[in-house]
């Protein structure tokens, strides 16, 4: 317990202090007593110092220390009013656990603030699953004269000119240094941070990790971590008797930096908050693969000792993700699969007559392919597949030819009536031409087929026009829908509106499923009465480990054929002085009528004031070059991210019906429309995409039997990106690429995060089919002994509360 005061005199000094106390049991008394303010805060008169004591200000104090601090503390701020320095977390305003609001726990600044809701982090228990992306070691330790482009390096050398300076049209502001040892100097740069200005002394000593830049032929080191040494090592490495150390890196957001979390985690880790939070995995899943216990893994992920540690606690980690991934997955599929379903009755017979109308030959994996799904459809249970293949390789034609055996069976226990299909196309563009596909694959058959979209609903046939379809209002189709005329529904989201009923739905079909939400797909599926087979499709190519993981709800069939009479694409790497060539034989085939694709990295060219800047085409600023230096007479027009949809999907419409003749782009487009007449595609900075996003966007110019070319315009001399982008000439399909692409490029360079919801940890998992394969028959394995988690509490707690399965 402790004496609190309510002062009410003179308080220079403790002999003047005179008090009402009352007496308070705090949770706190540990020795010294640290006492929270909230308790107090009704002391108008407490001077400074005792506020710091009743926060726990720094270190704790006893009140017979008081009298010490009192007399010299008067004029000191008050603490909650004191902005957190930044770079610094700040201390704990008081106990917390691991669910409290990390702004409960430390005093931040506004930006402080805004930087971790950007990062996602809200909880206490949100910053320990904050993982470092790398590590540095002082034991890589180098010579300023040695430094090179492109590396993270760690270096140490005396600091000299300190500056703050101003960047983006002096928008930004900025702290300079240079760094300097006996064999040459360096300049750093620390963006949006200022203040450290005020911390780098002149003439002191400090060692430095950072990424090694260059600028008009300098290098320099941007935003590198710091901290002050004895000397400068005067050889590359670290002394014998010196123990090399591990320095976490984590990713940053504006105003928040790797120093903040290193330190704000470190005194986490010293009240052992992380101690508070249950493991999710069993002791024998931890016996069983060699996987340390949850708090230890957070020491050692943290706060390695060797790198050992922080790789077994990153092994942990990958296969926590995974493995929750997995469950999430096979829950719902169990629950789903547990419904009743339509029965498909369909004759062989008549499903090959159907085929043999279309005017192609089908591919060994389409014949599987369709063959997987009927036998699915005569099963009691809903069907969930993946379909996937490259772009080309008629995921569309299996989707029709499913279709018809859907459409021509009749509703369980009539003899009338068609069961139904709805397919789900992403965008507008994309819904019309299944549309058109549908009507040219059904024109021989007596059904009706429905288009919805947002801007206009059509029916197929057309009564004025057989062959034709006509527009009708969005009454009228939601009508014949819903008592079973139209038994072919294509739309986009609009199918998942509540005015949208069925009355026999038995087939979803939802064309690059992973451009929608679980939520979105959900919706569609549970317009039956009765669940529905579901067949999701992609042209995007995914590593099979991948696959199991994101996709482990869906049985996967892939197609690794193309349609016979294809011609294989030409793709040419093509340097800087090989680009007059390229473009004077583009002009040629621009000449016989073809359209051309210029794919950038970015939009916009960046500031002219911005410093140290990328060498990266813009989508706009190359247009304009194009228009003006390489192609006067040909029609050009732009597409990207920040146009409207609307505007989107008419410059995709002119170029479809060929009023544009050259669309320059960003990735947008790698999964888009078809346009048969687009035979030539120029990727700029080629090097900036991954393998199988490379080739996603080859494969918008294969949908024709015109001779493709792709032209690979890299602005990289870099051995390694060369080996990667050869790779693209030599491979056979997308999936020998995504395979490939996931071993080449390093875990934090696989877009897991923003394509897949996969955290580069979980990534790192991917590459390992041990890991994956185990994850996996650990989570069936629940599943089937205890599919509703009875005797796993933390894991249904973990579940049911829909916790982020993925750690940072």
């Amino acid at each position: 317990m402790f004496s609190s005061s309510y002062c009410n005199g003179n308080v220079s000094s403790r002999s003047n202090l005179t008090c009402k106390t009352k007496m308070v049991k705090t949770p706190e008394f540990v020795g010294f007593t640290a006492i929270r303010y909230a308790k107090y805060r009704a002391c108008r008169e407490t001077p400074p110092c005792l506020h710091r004591l009743f926060l726990g200000y720094g270190t704790l104090v006893s009140p017979s220390m008081c009298h010490k601090h009192i007399s010299s503390s008067d004029s000191a701020p008050h603490p909650q009013k004191q902005a957190a320095r930044p770079g610094n977390p700040g201390f704990p305003t008081y106990s917390m656990n691991h669910n409290s609001l990390i702004e409960e726990y430390f005093r931040l600044t506004k930006t402080q603030k805004l930087a971790l809701k950007k990062l996602g982090l809200v909880t206490v228990k949100d910053l320990l699953f904050h993982f470092p992306v790398r590590y540095e070691s002082t034991e890589s330790h180098k010579l300023i004269a040695n430094l090179q482009k492109g590396e993270t390096a760690t270096f140490s050398g005396s600091i000299e000119k300190v500056k703050k300076a101003k960047a983006f049209r002096k928008k930004m502001a900025m702290t300079e240094a240079v760094i300097r040892d006996h064999t040459g100097s360096i300049q750093a740069v620390w963006f949006h941070q200022p203040y450290i200005a005020e911390k780098l002394k002149e003439g002191t000593v400090a060692r430095l990790t950072g990424n090694i830049g260059e600028r008009k032929g300098k290098l320099y080191v941007a935003n590198p971590e710091f901290e002050y040494t004895d000397n400068i090592p005067f050889i590359t490495g670290i002394k014998d008797e010196e123990k090399a150390t591990l320095y976490p890196v984590y990713s940053e957001s504006r105003g928040i930096t790797s120093r903040w979390f290193y330190h704000a985690i470190k005194k986490m880790l010293a009240e052992k908050i992380h101690e508070q939070i249950a493991d999710s995995l069993s002791e024998n899943i931890l016996k069983t693969y060699h996987l340390p216990k949850l708090k230890t893994a957070l020491v050692w992920i943290h706060t390695p000792q060797k790198q050992d540690d922080a790789d077994s606690a990153r092994k942990r980690f990958a296969f926590e993700e995974v493995f929750f991934i997995q469950l999430a997955h096979l829950k719902t599929r169990s629950e789903y699969k547990s419904n009743p379903s339509h029965k498909v009755s369909w004759e062989k017979e008549h499903v090959d007559s159907f085929v043999k109308r279309f005017p192609f030959s089908f591919t060994k994996s389409q014949d599987k392919a369709i063959e997987a799904v009927l036998s699915d459809f005569k099963k009691e249970e809903p069907m969930s597949r993946l379909l996937e293949g490259d772009v080309g390789s008629g995921k569309t034609a299996v989707a029709a030819t499913t279709a018809y055996a859907v459409v021509t069976s009749r509703p369980e226990n009539q003899n009338f009536g068609n069961l139904q299909v709805a397919y789900m196309a992403p965008t507008e563009i994309l819904a019309q031409q299944h549309f058109e596909s549908f009507m040219e694959y059904f024109s021989h058959l007596p059904i009706q087929i429905g288009l919805i979209t947002s801007s206009g609903c059509k029916k197929f046939p057309s009564k004025v026009d057989p062959k034709k379809a006509t527009s009708i209002s969005r009454a009228q189709l939601l009508k014949w829908v819903a008592n079973g005329e139209i038994p072919i529904l294509i739309g986009t989201h609009s199918l998942i509106q509540k005015t949208v009923e069925f009355k026999h739905l038995a087939y979803v079909i939802i064309d690059e499923q992973h451009k929608f939400g679980t939520m979105q797909r959900f919706k569609l599926a549970s317009k039956g009465k009765t669940a529905p087979h579901l067949l999701s499709m992609t042209a995007t190519p995914i590593p099979r480990t991948l696959a199991l993981t994101i996709f482990g709800d869906l049985d996967l069939t892939l197609l690794t054929d193309m349609p016979l009479g294809r011609k294989p694409i030409i793709t040419e790497i093509v340097s800087s002085s090989e680009r007059p060539i390229a473009y004077k034989e583009i002009k040629k085939t621009l000449f016989a009528g073809r359209q051309l694709y210029v794919i950038c990295p970015r939009i916009d060219e960046p500031d002219p004031d911005k410093r140290l800047t990328l060498n990266v085409k813009s989508v706009k600023a190359e247009a304009q070059r194009l228009r003006k230096e390489i192609f006067p007479d040909y029609e050009i027009d732009i597409l990207h991210s920040k146009l409207k949809p609307k505007d989107k999907e008419d410059i995709m419409n002119q170029f479809l019906q060929h009023e544009i003749d050259i669309l320059v782009a960003t990735s947008v487009v790698e999964v888009g429309v078809n346009v048969p007449n687009a035979t030539m595609i120029i990727i700029e900075g080629a090097e900036r995409f991954g393998l199988a996003q490379l080739h996603q966007l080859r494969g918008r110019v294969l949908r024709s039997t015109h001779q493709a070319y792709c032209y690979i315009f890299a602005n990289t001399k870099s051995k390694k990106s060369l080996e990667r982008l050869k790779a693209i000439k030599q491979a056979k399909n997308g999936f020998e690429l995504a395979e490939l692409d996931l071993k080449m490029r390093g875990s934090g360079e696989l877009s897991g995060k923003k394509q897949w919801g996969i955290t580069d940890i979980g990534m790192e998992a991917i590459k390992n089919i041990k890991m994956v394969e185990a994850a996996r028959n650990e989570a069936q394995n629940i599943i089937k002994e205890d599919p509703d988690f009875k005797k796993h509490s933390s894991i249904k707690k973990r579940i049911d509360a829909g916790e982020n399965i993925h750690f940072e």
